[in-house]
């Protein structure tokens, strides 16, 4: 069995934007389970995105009041043969990955957001750390980008999705993370 998942986080709606980009709902209708590591800013886009897709595996973050009620800060999911853990936010890049195995034990991937950069490595323990940026907020990045993954038993495939603005045709790129530090 492959199972296909949509990473996604930072949509900051109606803020950043008044709606997700076509492409990305495209991809969120066709998943099989989307992932929003937080900052959703607005409970609507909860409604929605949980409305349109099929299943939803999702946590708050640092701009989401009043969401405690909905969505934890941290979820877990098993998928297939791998441990999914999703946060908010990670601390500073400098030694994220470390910081990962110790907070997050006995996880195979760590999905999280808050930078709105997108980032793909793996811990000393094997665990591979994906953010997916950020949909409407590119900040510092040259393009809107989320992730979409396929799951086989304990393989992982990655693929950044990266939207220029203006656009209307992504560009996908596999994601290989570098070697364990």
């Amino acid at each position: 069995m492959t199972t296909s998942l949509v990473l996604l986080s930072d949509t900051h709606l109606p803020k950043r934007a008044k709606d997700l980009p076509a492409a990305l709902w495209a991809d969120v209708e066709a998943a099989d389970l989307v992932v929003h590591a937080g900052d959703w800013v607005d409970l609507a886009t909860v409604d929605v995105l949980e409305a349109r897709a099929r299943d939803l595996l999702a946590v708050r973050g640092n701009n989401d009041s009043g969401f405690q009620d909905r969505l934890p800060l941290v979820a877990h999911r098993t998928v297939e043969a791998l441990r999914f853990a999703v946060v908010h936010e990670t601390g500073a890049s400098a030694g994220r990955e470390r910081r990962a195995d110790a907070d997050h034990p006995d996880v195979d991937v760590l999905v999280f957001g808050h930078s709105h950069i997108p980032w793909d490595s793996v811990a000393p323990s094997g665990m591979r750390l994906l953010n997916p940026g950020s949909p409407t907020d590119r900040r510092r990045q040259p393009d809107f980008t989320w992730m979409r993954c396929t799951v086989d038993g304990s393989a992982l495939e990655v693929t950044l999705v990266r939207l220029a603005p203006g656009a209307d045709a992504v560009r996908s790129l596999p994601s290989t993370p570098p070697r364990p530090a």
